[in-house]
């Protein structure tokens, strides 16, 4: 007679994971994100898009997919950014046991999701957060976003993220994985309401609290295109980069001057040529070739494609603008992003006014399909 192995006969129970998604006049990213998230398997899942006063299709795409929770995160609370804002009210509703926080403009691979929260798991962490591939079109993505990503890199070091003996902390908002119990325990959102850069907020609140964050590479499992115009990418840069980077203005003022080495020994060595001057020629080829040769190696850990990498030459003075745009921004206490002007000093006073509001109540966990 055949006897059952009881821990085989046992359902392996899947975890259960909420997907938050802030949308505001994302009709043109929305859909694809969704098409890539429904089918994930493995889990179970619930999405709640968050529309954020959207004025184009935004919700209706979002109300077309059947199972899809829309939500209306309600007036912009005083102190708060609107991304912070509307994801907290999505949180609040959200009934899984992790968080995924995730933007409009990210398409997520089959499985992806799954292994995700297995990754934490093996790990041990709390907040498990991707940086995604990133797409390029056209010459202005092409040229700054390696350069961008690059400094991000050697600033944020996925290593020292990741260690827990590093007080180093960071996170991309594109996809932040994180467990419920840690998000709570943390205050969530309301903790960091103020932040405009309010991923690494999170992951520096995570870290503070003991808990571990684990922070990749994550093109195996998401992929976005976070701008489609100049425009865009300005707005959002000058948004973030004096955020991101302690003295903006001497990083600025060094990779101008790497381009123009890297110009002027160009040029050098052609001039020389065309007048017969071998030697002076060969100096300047040699060292325009070294400096070119420490830009790439630099640019390599960014994982753009080979087209990019060689545009990153002229992405170093366009990266020294919008660091100085972004300083200059910040210092004039204004900064516009969707739609809303900031005043990011007026914001900490007043997220730090409000910090005992009490936070929406969330409903009790259930069944998430």
């Amino acid at each position: 007679m055949e006897t059952r192995d009881p821990a085989r006969s046992q359902p392996t129970r899947r975890p259960t994971v909420s997907i938050i998604i802030p949308a505001r006049n994302e009709q043109i990213n929305l859909r694809a994100c969704l098409e890539s998230l429904i089918p994930q398997a493995g889990v179970s899942l619930e999405i709640i898009v968050a529309d954020d006063g959207s004025s184009d299709g935004t919700r209706h795409i979002a109300e077309s997919f059947a199972g899809v929770q829309v939500i209306s995160p309600g007036g912009l609370r005083s102190g708060w950014t609107g991304k912070n804002n509307a994801v907290f009210s999505g949180a609040a509703v959200a009934r899984g046991e992790w968080l995924l926080f995730t933007d409009a403009d990210t398409v997520h691979y089959p499985g992806s999701l799954a292994r995700a929260v297995a990754e934490a798991q093996q790990h041990d962490a709390a907040l498990l957060s991707y940086s995604p591939r990133q797409e390029v079109r056209g010459f202005w993505e092409k040229a700054v976003m390696p350069v961008i990503f690059a400094e991000l890199a050697a600033a944020y070091r996925p290593a020292d993220v990741s260690d827990p003996a590093s007080a180093e902390a960071a996170a991309n908002g594109q996809y932040i994985l994180i467990s419920r119990e840690a998000y709570d325990g943390v205050g969530g959102h309301a903790a960091v309401a103020a932040s405009l850069l309010e991923d690494v907020a999170l992951a520096r609140a995570v870290k503070a609290s003991g808990r571990r964050i684990f922070f990749r590479f994550g093109g195996d499992a998401v992929r976005t295109r976070m701008y489609r115009s100049f425009t865009q990418l300005r707005e959002g840069w000058t948004k973030n980069l004096a955020l991101l980077f302690r003295c903006p203005a001497r990083l600025a003022a060094i990779r101008l001057t790497e381009f123009i080495l890297i110009v002027n020994t160009a040029g050098l060595a052609l001039v020389a040529a065309v007048f017969n001057l071998r030697g002076v020629s060969a100096g300047a080829a040699a060292l325009c070739v070294v400096l070119l040769a420490f830009l790439f190696r630099r640019i390599r850990p960014a994982y753009f494609f080979w087209d990019a990498n060689l545009l990153a030459i002229f992405g170093l003075p366009i990266f020294s603008y919008l660091l100085l745009r972004s300083r200059l921004s910040h210092k004039r206490n204004k900064v516009s992003w969707k739609g809303r002007d900031y005043a990011p000093a007026r914001l900490i006073a007043e997220g730090n006014a409000g910090a005992a509001h009490a936070a929406p109540s969330r409903p009790r966990p259930a069944g998430i399909t």
